[in-house]
């Protein structure tokens, strides 16, 4: 085992028991592969599945992983044909089984963090979906909350911003400004402390992944 592979090792063992005091359950694969068997069987079959916006979910391949299953509801709102038939979806992610997400970060004692434009993913990390489950690479660890959230608006949404090509000052110069753009990806800001009926789950990955 390589020194970054031991201490990959520790930090989510570390992480997982802080995770459990806050009654999320937490896994730790060090490999993506790893990372996508445990997700699959963390659903059980004949579950409705849906995801938010997140690229970790999508560049791992978990979308198609599941379809090939052929005994999952696999809603994916990037198949959607029109601005409405989108919409439905949208909705439709707060009744499913399963909510699929990752993070823009995680501080060291547990605490995750995401921001949000348009506030349907954090919306379905709070409330509806029966289960909701972060896939989460460890370069997104923090020291604290401070420094989570500070990763979250420094590193995750002026990359997001150029993935989606919006007219931002982070866009402009990769730099937060703390901005009131009309439009801004930080509208929402969402810290999970706990999961008080324990319907959180986190998949901590030894690789990196995602913005």
């Amino acid at each position: 085992m390589t020194p970054k592979e031991l201490r990959d090792e520790r930090l989510a063992k570390t992480l997982i028991k802080n995770l459990k005091r806050r009654h999320i359950e937490g896994f730790y694969c060090p490999t993506t592969e790893e990372a996508v068997q445990q997700v699959s069987e963390l659903i059980e079959d004949g579950s409705s599945v849906t995801w938010g916006g997140t690229m970790t979910v999508r560049d791992l391949g978990i979308p198609d992983y599941l379809r090939s299953r052929g005994t999952l509801e696999v809603l994916d709102r990037d198949l959607a044909e029109t601005p409405e038939e989108k919409q439905a979806m949208y909705l439709r992610a707060f009744t499913t089984d399963v909510y699929l997400t990752s993070a823009n970060s995680i501080s060291e004692d547990g605490v995750i963090v995401n921001i949000d434009g348009n506030g349907n993913r954090v919306a379905a990390i709070n409330w509806g979906p029966k289960k909701v489950i972060f896939v989460i690479g460890l370069n997104k660890v923090a020291q604290n909350v401070e420094a989570a959230l500070a990763r979250a608006r420094s590193t995750a949404a002026p990359t997001n911003a150029a993935r989606f090509d919006i007219q931002t000052p982070c866009q402009a110069d990769g730099v937060c400004h703390n901005c009131n753009s009309p439009q801004s990806i930080c509208n929402y800001i969402q810290f999970l402390r706990n999961s008080p009926k324990g319907r959180h789950v986190v998949v901590l990955v030894g690789e990196e992944l995602g913005y």
